[in-house]
């Protein structure tokens, strides 16, 4: 993470150059849930040459399905072998974060993922690793994530979900210089309110007509 703060002081005091930054370019990142969102963030990823960890329940299936610009899914022909480096299940999740230096969180939220990132995972994580949830607040332990920001074994936290929301603008997470909160937002744009838009029509039509559903998905 580069501080806001850094970054105002380089230019208050005109230096150039400054804060020196980091890179994505060899860093281990482990996402946790491989499901449309886990593949698209792992499209991203790959070019700045990550090495890529994904851990998900079941790997029956070598295609991948993922959201294309047009708003429909599509079946791609790309191998999930070109995305990931090392798979694995629920048995990898404490060995992939003892192993990366970035992870992030994609989990869909239910009674068996509910505070899965835990004192046992986060000390698990290497020292200085980062941590990033954009799924469900719930998914985090609060108590555990407050405690190694305080202590120093998180290298940082980015979120764009809260445990409770909206998120109290007091909490004392707020205070590390090394926490990044987003509203929310991370999906808020005027593309997903007319995709969103356009399901929610298509649904009505459908349910209008006694047709089979074709764009929603029960999940829990």
């Amino acid at each position: 993470f580069i501080l806001q703060s850094e970054m105002e002081i380089s230019i208050k005091l005109k230096r150039l150059g400054e804060p020196v930054g980091e890179t994505l370019l060899g860093k281990k990142v482990y996402i946790m849930g491989f499901g449309n969102i886990g593949i698209d963030l792992a499209k991203r990823l790959r070019p700045f040459n990550v090495r890529i960890l994904a851990t998900k329940r079941s790997w029956t299936s070598n295609l991948l399905d993922s959201c294309q610009p047009n708003g429909d899914f599509a079946r791609s022909q790309n191998n999930i072998d070109d995305l990931v480096d090392e798979k694995g299940g629920p048995e990898s999740i404490l060995k992939f974060a003892k192993e990366a230096d970035i992870v992030v969180v994609c989990l869909l939220l239910n009674s068996e993922t509910a505070g899965i990132v835990n004192e046992k995972f986060i000390s698990s994580m290497k020292k200085g690793s980062l941590l990033v949830n954009i799924a469900r607040g719930g998914l985090l332990d609060y108590k555990a994530v407050a405690h190694h920001l305080e202590s120093g074994h998180l290298g940082g936290l980015g979120i764009d979900v809260a445990w409770t929301e909206p998120f109290d603008p007091d909490d004392k997470i707020l205070a590390f210089q090394n926490v990044i909160l987003t509203p929310h937002v991370a999906g808020v744009t005027e593309y997903s309110y007319r995709a969103m838009a356009k399901v929610v029509g298509d649904t009505a039509l459908q349910l209008h007509a006694g047709v089979p559903l074709t764009e929603v998905e029960f999940v829990n």
